[in-house]
C-alpha cells in the first residue's frame, strides 16, 4: 500500500487533471472511492493509484494458481477504466485495509412463501436489517 498521504485538495486537483477537467467525476472519485482512513487522510491521488491497489490484490490471489497474471498485466486492463470498470463497492473495498466492506454491489433477499403477507413482509425486513 502507498504510504504517501494527500489532502483532499491535492487528490482533487490530480484527479481533475486525470479526468480531463470533469469536476463531477473528480469530486465523486475523491469523495467516494479514493482510499482514505477515518481521519480523512487520502492515500490515493488518482484512479491510477486505486487501480494499482486493486491490481496488487488480484495479483496476490492470482499467485496461488497456475499461470498467474502479473500485477502489471492486471493493471493494464484496469488503467483508465478502459477494459475493466470495477463498480463502487469493489473500487472501495478491494485491498482496503482501513475498512471492512462488501465487495458486492447488491444483495438478493429470498421470497419463499407469501412475500405479500404480513409475516412475509416482516421476514424480508428482518433480512434487510441483518445486512
Amino acid at each position: 500500500m502507498n504510504n504517501n498521504t494527500y489532502t483532499y485538495d491535492e487528490a482533487y486537483q490530480a484527479t481533475l487533471e486525470y479526468f480531463g477537467g470533469d469536476e463531477l467525476a473528480a469530486r465523486v472519485w475523491v469523495t467516494k472511492y479514493a482510499l482514505k482512513d477515518s481521519f480523512g487522510n487520502h492515500f490515493e491521488r488518482t484512479p491510477d493509484d486505486m487501480h494499482r491497489r486493486i491490481a496488487s490484490e488480484i495479483a496476490r490471489i492470482e499467485a496461488k494458481y497456475p499461470n498467474p497474471m502479473s500485477q502489471d498485466e492486471i493493471f493494464s486492463y484496469l488503467k483508465d477504466f478502459r477494459y475493466i470498470v470495477p463498480q463502487g463497492s469493489p473500487m472501495t473495498g478491494i485491498g482496503n485495509d482501513f475498512q471492512v466492506s462488501s465487495l458486492s454491489n447488491c444483495f438478493v433477499i429470498g421470497l419463499d412463501g407469501h412475500p405479500d403477507s404480513y409475516g412475509g413482509i416482516i421476514r424480508i425486513d428482518e433480512e434487510q436489517v441483518q445486512l
